[in-house]
């Protein structure tokens, strides 16, 4: 299951499901052969293939992630000055400033971003780089998986629009991740795709703001009057409670 999702800064938000079969890159091809701006992904290689007119923007969460994995397994007593979290330290950096930046335009947070953001970003990739960290170790995988991710993590500097992480997406599959463990699988590709698009129309009623029961309702009563999909889209509802 594929989900793709409007930005933070949309002032309509979609959240739509697509169901494949596959995770192969030409599915986000296909569904993407229109799309032009700013994409938000993990570090799937399967992404970073695209048309030109995509910009990918890597998922610093993903790398504070690996960072705080390897720490875990660090005794509590050798913690303090490991590289693990010296790694998590500079993700930490980044995404508290982030938090300044929060009420800033999108012209602002540009700016700043260069200013603030950029030598923390470059001072993290230039101690990476001369971590020493071994290559099979945890902190070595953290370190390798960053600067492999390096062009597109560092694409966040180029539009203040953008995110530092794709944890708005990873919210968005968690409604359908913890369903799927109560019916535990979709008996046909058709039944899959259905459940797609369920999830798209209740996920995005929510995300601006509607009862998803009564988004639905009003639609079904609404469609056998000539209404056009257009119309019927959530921001374009009366809200309802």
């Amino acid at each position: 299951m594929w989900v793709y999702r409007t930005s933070g800064d949309a002032e309509s938000v979609i959240v739509l499901y697509e169901y494949q079969q596959s995770r192969r890159a030409e599915n986000t091809k296909e569904f993407l052969r229109k799309f032009k701006g700013f994409l938000h992904t993990d570090g799937y290689s399967g992404y970073h293939n695209l048309p030109q007119n995509i910009t990918v923007v890597g998922c610093w969460a993903h790398v504070r992630r690996k960072f705080d994995e390897a720490l875990k397994i660090i005794p509590e007593k050798n913690k303090v000055g490991s590289a693990s979290l010296h790694g998590k330290h500079f993700c930490d950096r980044l995404f508290a400033l982030e938090r300044d930046f929060e009420k800033f335009s999108s012209e602002e947070r540009y700016e700043v971003r260069l200013k603030q953001s950029k030598p923390v970003m470059d001072e993290f990739f230039e101690w990476a780089k001369n971590s020493g960290a071994l290559p099979k170790t945890p902190v070595g995988q953290a370190v390798r998986y960053a600067l492999d991710q390096k062009k597109w993590l560092s694409n966040f500097l180029l539009d203040g629009r953008t995110e530092l992480s794709n944890n708005r997406a990873e919210r968005s599959i968690k409604p359908f991740v913890i369903g799927r463990k109560n019916w535990l699988f979709s008996n046909t590709p058709k039944g899959a795709r259905m459940s797609a698009v369920l999830y798209s129309l209740i996920e995005s009623a929510k995300e601006n703001g509607l009862n998803p029961y009564e988004y639905l309702t009003k639609v079904f009563k609404s469609a056998p009057q000539g209404c056009s999909v257009y119309e019927l889209l959530p921001w374009n509802l009366e809200k309802v409670v």
